[in-house]
């Protein structure tokens, strides 16, 4: 098993913000509603594809038991630090734990940072 945050590509007109919402409804069931930018990440992979991760926190609302997830996403997760911290060699990239540790060190800049 792979694990990832929630995870995606900005549609036709679409902002940053509402992909956020839309990604994370269509991976996990929940509704999501960023509050802060946690941090911009850039990774090189070995094939030498570049990615950049934009990461948020905010406020979960309801949940939607119904949904079913996308196709690729076999079930959201919710784990401890120390569950995940025990899982390292499960992950996507090493983007999922840079922004979990800024996430926990405190790290927070406002939306605004962001323009359309």
């Amino acid at each position: 098993m792979t694990l990832n945050q929630p995870a995606g590509h900005l549609e036709n007109n679409e902002s940053l913000i509402d992909a956020v919402i839309r990604e994370t409804q269509e991976e996990t069931a929940w509704q999501f509603e960023p509050t802060h930018l946690v941090g911009i990440y850039r990774w090189q992979a070995a094939q030498g594809e570049t990615y950049i991760r934009y990461c948020f926190c905010g406020d979960l609302g309801q949940h939607n038991k119904e949904q079913a997830l996308d196709p690729d996403i076999h079930q959201a997760l919710w784990l401890s630090h120390s569950a995940f911290l025990n899982r390292q060699s499960d992950i996507r990239s090493p983007l999922v734990a840079d922004c979990l540790s800024d996430y926990l060190a405190g790290q927070r800049y406002p939306l605004s940072l962001l323009h359309n």
